[in-house]
């Protein structure tokens, strides 16, 4: 019996390499560019923003330059496999002729702003060369030049949208940060002179610290500090005792309407807190709590055991019955048993709940806006909002949103594997 015949412009295999599929996307042509020009694009944003945050001088990126670069990019570093390699070299230089002339023609892919210096605009381009070249030989290592399988076409684009998805998120977290910071240590004149100029002088020293300092000592924020930690503490404590005992006896015990009860524990989120404001108002005014510390940390758990409680009774759920058994069996109670032996082993699940609602206290503000009108009962969230004036100069407010950012991101990245390891623990029994 003869061997099966094989296409002339195919290697043998084809069948299988294709997997019955004839999606142009799934040759290496056509998608290693296509992925090159939407990498060209998101570096060329990159390199701009990077240089102008880095330097204070205006670069701007072109559409149709960047994308046209970045198709060159990604049709340049497709692996040959060992297929058609002189004649792939051959188009890949001629096809450099395209993002030339869309230099010449049309405007560079990175264009300096007026007043932009020489080397400014050389960084941003060799950053920008770098930045799409150098990722784009990972990003397409496993795509060939000719026919792509299935898995090696999705292979390329999972880890396009990987890198993409990285830059994307850190961008929208670390330049509002970075603008936060920066705009906090200008003074009033630096920032009339150029409000997009986001460098800073060092050489004023101690002096970059101003307005930090004018904010301890003229505007009473380390008062709103000691509030807001306070409070957030109480909220914490009062939580627990409240969510620890509900959340075990879901878990654990058996009564009627257990299951609905239950089922309903996160239906308060399903109600706005805008629709609530004006009862808790009314309720508090009527009953003397508006404008104290004591009212605060009485509304406050209502918003965070909920969560509470849902996140405990999930991690209840996993632990062993019969280490609980065991302790019943010896003669404790079933309180004894959750002081002596659940709280324990929940200790992981306690942190994250903890750490959770201390977030939540600390950041809350509709409440603290709502109820507080005394300055020397101010939370830090309240005290900020006080600096939105245009009484107050602005780098103020940025320094104030910064020591109401900064310790709670300390926290949070200081105990975030305890926080991994509760939110996960109880998610899988056995």
């Amino acid at each position: 019996m003869s061997a099966p015949e094989t296409s002339l412009h195919e290697p043998a295999g084809g069948a299988e390499r294709h997997g019955g599929l004839a999606a142009p996307l799934q040759y290496g042509y056509v998608a290693g560019p296509l992925i090159g020009a939407l990498w060209g694009l998101t570096m060329a944003v990159v390199a701009c923003v990077v240089v102008s945050f880095a330097t204070g001088q205006g670069l701007a990126p072109s559409v149709i330059p960047s994308l046209l670069f970045g198709a060159w990019f990604g049709f340049l570093w497709l692996p040959d496999g060992g297929r058609t390699q002189g004649a792939r070299i051959g188009v890949t230089a001629a096809l450099a002729l395209v993002p030339i002339l869309s230099f010449i023609v049309l405007r560079p892919a990175i264009a300096p702003a007026p007043g932009t210096g020489l080397g400014t605009t050389i960084l941003a381009w060799v950053i920008f060369a770098v930045a799409t070249g150098w990722p784009l030989t990972r990003i397409l290592a496993g795509l060939p030049y000719a026919t792509a399988t299935r898995h090696e076409f999705e292979e390329a684009v999972i880890r396009f949208l990987t890198g993409f998805g990285y830059i994307f998120f850190t961008a929208i977290v670390a330049i509002p940060f970075y603008v936060m910071v920066m705009t906090s240590l200008k003074n009033q004149q630096q920032l009339l002179q150029n409000p997009l100029d986001f460098t800073i002088d060092l050489s004023q020293g101690w002096s970059l610290f101003r307005s930090y300092s004018e904010l301890f000592s003229d505007f009473n924020f380390g008062t709103y500090l000691m509030t807001s930690f306070g409070v957030s503490v109480a909220t914490v404590i009062l939580t627990l005792l409240f969510s620890v005992p509900g959340a075990y006896a879901v878990a654990r015990l058996r009564f009627e309407g257990r299951a609905a009860f239950s089922r309903s524990i996160l239906l308060i989120y399903m109600v706005p807190m805008i629709v609530l404001a004006l009862p808790i108002y009314i309720a508090f005014s009527m009953t003397g709590l508006r404008n104290s510390l004591i009212g605060i940390v009485m509304i406050y758990p209502v918003t965070t055991i909920p969560v509470a409680l849902y996140m405990l009774q999930g991690y209840f759920r996993g632990l062993p019955a019969e280490v609980e058994e065991a302790g019943l069996m010896d003669g404790l109670s079933r309180l004894a048993v959750i002081w002596k032996i659940t709280l324990p082993l929940s200790l992981p699940a306690l942190a994250s709940v903890s750490l959770y609602v201390f977030m939540i206290a600390w950041n809350e503000f509709l409440l603290a806006f709502m109820l507080l009108d005394d300055p020397s009962k101010f939370t830090l969230t309240r005290g900020v909002a006080m600096l939105n004036s245009s009484e107050v100069p602005r780098q103020h407010l940025m320094a104030g949103a910064v020591i109401a950012t900064v310790p709670v991101m300390v926290l949070f990245l200081g105990l975030e594997r305890f926080m991994t390891k509760g939110l996960t623990a109880g998610s899988v029994k056995g």
